[in-house]
């Protein structure tokens, strides 16, 4: 039953406005099949482009209606990774972190929703020229890859930029929202549904870590930071301006602020940091997530974190614009 109607259920044609993130290396095809059936939109994590991991989890959403996310200035390296998606019939496909125009036709042509992240203004007008049927506002409360604008604000002003000159597209909010209040704030805020990512990732059929699950649950929302680390010990070229939000730990304490002295020391700390990452050590790896790890005390499955938040926002609105009059 659609308990929370907006332009992105009609358009999108879900039973409610929630869009899972599409985490790399996290959120693989049981995630997205699991959000979708709960009745939001579940989005496979592309990342930086691993064809039969891209295969492995279409496989694995077993048929269930998806969609797919890119790295996009990763995806420029290997653009025929989208042509093998797009094989797959996606229902959306969203491109974040670099220009999409050289892949908005080729996605609309298989008649999949092109989805646009942005994290400023300047973004939102290169979605809006690309022809962007849905524009994700990203504040830089989310877990991962982003930039410096707040959630509170840059909605809001998305939204106002949005009704004046692409008035038909619509916008998610994303950026520390795990919970119903989250989403009935970003309806309020002009929003026609949000992104999560966070809140999903630590669910039951997320691909992370028992260990970097178990520290999420431990750590409040002032516990992560932004910061370049683990793209210099990774050795990934990220385009200046985007930093990831992670959790604060040793490996942070140890080298954010000495981001020369890690690059100096790449050889040794390289290797170091992969194996921390797949023994799941919360303490010598990257933990990629959000402030919204201060709401979150549980791992659920995804289905029950989607329905509550959908339940909770309903029942919010329905409440306080009585209480507003």
């Amino acid at each position: 039953m659609n308990t929370l109607s907006t332009r992105l259920t009609r358009n999108l044609d879900l039973q409610c406005p929630i869009v899972s993130a599409p985490m790399a290396f996290a959120a693989g095809g049981a995630l997205a099949a699991a959000v979708s059936r709960a009745g939001g939109l579940g989005l496979i994590g592309g990342g930086y482009g691993d064809a039969a991991w891209l295969e492995q989890q279409f496989a694995a959403a077993g048929g269930e209606r998806v969609g797919v996310g890119f790295i996009t200035w990763s995806l420029t390296k290997s653009p025929s990774l989208l042509t093998d998606v797009l094989k797959h019939r996606p229902a959306a496909v969203m491109l974040s972190f670099g220009d999409p125009k050289p892949f908005a036709d080729e996605i609309r042509r298989a008649q999949a929703a092109v989805i646009c992240q942005c994290q400023n203004m300047a973004h939102v007008r290169d979605a809006i020229e690309a022809g962007a049927d849905v524009v994700v506002a990203q504040g830089t409360e989310a877990g991962g890859h982003g930039a410096l604008r707040g959630t509170l604000s840059f909605v809001p002003e998305v939204a106002d930029h949005l009704a004046a000159h692409a008035p038909q597209t619509l916008l998610l909010a994303a950026g520390g929202i795990a919970d119903g209040r989250g989403l009935a704030a970003a309806l309020m805020l002009g929003a026609d549904g949000v992104l999560v990512g966070t809140r999903l990732w630590a669910s039951t059929e997320a691909l992370v870590k028992e260990g970097h699950l178990r520290a999420l649950v431990e750590t409040p929302g002032d516990g992560t930071l932004r910061t370049r680390t683990p793209d210099i010990v990774r050795q990934i070229p990220w385009p200046r301006g985007f930093t990831a939000r992670i959790r604060r730990n040793a490996f942070t304490e140890r080298w954010h602020g000495r981001e020369e002295d890690l690059e100096a020391a790449v050889a040794v700390e390289g290797p170091r940091y992969r194996q921390a990452f797949e023994a799941g050590d919360p303490e010598d790896t990257a933990v990629w997530f959000g402030e919204a790890a201060g709401l979150i005390h549980s791992i659920e499955p995804a289905a029950a974190i989607v329905q509550r938040m959908a339940a909770d926002a309903a029942a919010r609105l329905e409440y306080f614009p009585g209480k507003a009059a």
